[in-house]
């Protein structure tokens, strides 16, 4: 089973503070061996964003976690140009929703892997047929 982790789920796992943090927490260490999670790079974006005006430790902390993925068994899908385009190409096509380009690129790689599961409490993901992991 293919996971994607959105933003949220990451914040969560490193937030201890976080509503989340203890279903993100079980969901890992849960998680069957043939398993595996995949992310993208502006989703890493996102989450280092969330965690520059948290202080030194938390910043250090985020910085040192998206090193570490990199090395890990998640698969962290590399940011291109046409990834950006499928992306603002999604963006433009849902005027009447509040998804972000960060959003939006997420699902377009999740539909070309065709993985059908988010690790997120975003009901954006919800509203594109995806089916949410934290709630």
């Amino acid at each position: 089973m293919i996971f994607f982790a959105d933003t949220w789920f990451w914040i969560a796992l490193l937030n201890p503070n976080d509503d989340y943090h203890k279903q993100a927490t079980i969901f890992l260490k849960t998680m069957q061996p043939t398993s595996y999670i995949v992310t993208v790079d502006e989703v890493l974006v996102e989450l280092l964003t969330y965690f520059a005006s948290r202080g030194f430790s938390a910043r250090q902390q985020a910085t040192q976690f998206v090193e570490e993925l990199f090395d890990s068994s998640v698969e962290v899908v590399p940011q291109t140009r046409d990834s950006l385009c499928k992306g603002i190409e999604l963006y433009k096509k849902r005027p009447d929703k509040k998804y972000s380009l960060t959003d939006c690129i997420s699902m377009q790689t999740m539909k070309a892997m065709d993985i059908h599961e988010v690790l997120t409490h975003d009901h954006h993901f919800t509203q594109e047929g995806f089916k949410r992991l934290l709630n």
